[in-house]
């Protein structure tokens, strides 16, 4: 049985004050006595108590006292005659919608529980319904929703980069490994992946992928989830829901969770067989996007392709970590190898080379190789780019150790020693590290050095000075300056 006003308030008092003014002959002065008292009664149930935003029971009070003081005036209005009129109702309602909705944001803002504003939004939505079934208007309050419902969404942002942040720190950004057919389908229901060169392997296989790739994807699925549950019963259409959806789904992928890769990128102790694995991963997380487009619109019922529909661009977010991740590959192999040329202890002043190269370089060499079998998952081109990368800075870091002002004389038997090293790093080109190089491209990031080791060991002076300024000379990529330099050194010798 739902009780009325009457059921639960005893209104015969004021009905016999009303009586016995009006058969006084002052009814007015009743009138005015009870609505001067009531404005006051307003101001003091509109007033939110000061702790009011940190539990719902605050927020469930205030509402419930704000509907119990109209539900008795608009009673009245209905039992009496002139006691209250409708302007003066809604003079009081007006005041009442300014302070409510000034209290809101003044405490919601305060609140960072997704939960308890996902609370305060159902208790806002009964206090709004209920009024307006008493004829008040409440549109304000179904826009203070909107308001509520952009905070909510910042505040479920903040709360999934802890969960993020937590996710990839935990990873090894290794490929997970899976041993039987039920492991394997766990990582299949938690992630998107189709791969029948896979499914076709024997146990124990490994997935491309490491564990944050499904466990960062049913994170997005939740966070879906979450919006989803705001959105309930605010009278908004399907694809009012749909946009609110897809528009908080992006700033996740290309705020939140963009901020949380591009950190981990950054990160010193991060190494290159992460990064790899960071590149490898966001390849698979871009591809899963149309995933969650799906997954969208089976939960709105409103299919991608309408004319107003929000996509997701947060393909963007993953290509940008991608390319930030190549960069810091680049300058991490750069940042080893003068790792190891810090420990290049030439003696400059030997008189024969010792018939193998340094040790140093030796070490290099075999790094880099190491290097570049862990890259066969990468794109080529990202491979390519990082193996002509790594020997353009050998190359130019190996020219500046000639060129050190530091070092004033330099023998033949130095050099030679050099030109050994360099064949080193020749032999590397050629072997061919990274697949996708045509002829021998990888080798001209060495062509420099070994035109100018050409000229002075075999020193072929009379074809340079021959040649020089015609466009296929022998030693076109000798440069003038570079040659004096090292020529004073040997001369000095």
């Amino acid at each position: 049985m739902v009780l009325s006003a009457q059921d639960l308030v005893d209104f015969s008092p004021v009905y016999r004050c009303l009586h016995i003014y009006t058969a006084l002959g002052a009814q007015d002065t009743f009138e005015n006595y009870y609505r001067k008292q009531r404005k006051k009664q307003a101001r003091l149930v509109l007033q939110p108590p000061s702790n009011m935003h940190e539990t719902l029971d605050g927020y469930r009070r205030y509402f419930n006292q704000i509907v119990g003081f109209f539900v008795v005036e608009d009673h009245i209005l209905h039992t009496t005659q002139r006691l209250v009129n409708r302007a003066y109702i809604d003079q009081l309602w007006e005041l009442a919608v300014s302070k409510t909705m000034s209290a809101l944001r003044t405490h919601s803002s305060y609140c960072s529980d997704p939960n308890l504003v996902l609370d305060l939004k159902n208790l806002l939505v009964l206090f709004a319904d209920t009024l307006q079934g008493y004829g008040f208007p409440v549109n304000q309050y179904f826009d203070m929703l909107l308001e509520i419902r952009d905070q909510y969404g910042e505040i479920l942002l903040k709360k999934w980069s802890g969960v993020f942040r937590y996710i990839l720190d935990l990873d090894n950004y290794s490929a997970i490994p899976v041993s039987s057919e039920e492991e394997y389908m766990r990582v299949m229901g938690q992630f998107p992946f189709h791969d029948p060169e896979l499914e076709n392997q024997s146990f124990p296989k490994k997935f491309p992928f490491s564990e944050f790739v499904p466990k960062v994807y049913t994170q997005i699925k939740e966070f879906i989830y979450a919006c989803l549950k705001f959105s309930e019963d605010l009278h908004l259409s399907s694809t009012e829901v749909d946009d609110m959806i897809r528009k908080s789904t992006n700033l996740l992928l290309t705020r939140t969770l963009s901020n949380c890769l591009q950190n981990v990128i950054k990160k010193q102790h991060v190494g290159l067989t992460e990064l790899v694995q960071i590149i490898i991963n966001t390849t698979h997380l871009e591809r899963s996007c149309k995933f969650l487009e799906e997954f969208i619109t089976n939960i709105t019922n409103v299919p991608p392709e309408t004319i107003h529909a929000t996509k997701l661009y947060g393909t963007a977010t993953f290509k940008d970590c991608r390319h930030a991740a190549e960069e810091e590959i680049y300058t991490k192999l750069n940042q080893k190898i003068d790792q190891f040329l810090q420990l290049a202890d030439y003696d400059w002043m030997r008189a024969e080379h010792n018939g193998h190269a340094s040790d140093y370089l030796v070490d290099l060499i075999a790094f880099l190789r190491s290097t570049f079998a862990v890259f066969t998952h990468l794109p080529g081109k990202v491979a390519q780019t990082a193996c002509m990368s790594a020997c353009k800075h050998l190359s130019t870091s190996l020219l500046q150790l000639l060129l050190d002002t530091e070092v004033k004389q330099i023998t033949m038997g130095a050099l030679k020693q050099f030109n050994m090293d360099i064949e080193e790093c020749e032999h590397f080109a050629r072997s061919g590290p990274v697949p996708g190089f045509q002829g021998d491209t990888l080798q001209l990031a060495f062509i420099d050095l070994r035109q100018l080791l050409d000229l002075f060991i075999q020193w072929d002076w009379s074809t340079y000075l021959a040649d020089y300024g015609q466009p296929n000379c022998k030693y076109l990529r000798v440069n003038p300056t570079t040659a004096l330099i090292l020529l004073d050194k040997i001369s000095r010798a």
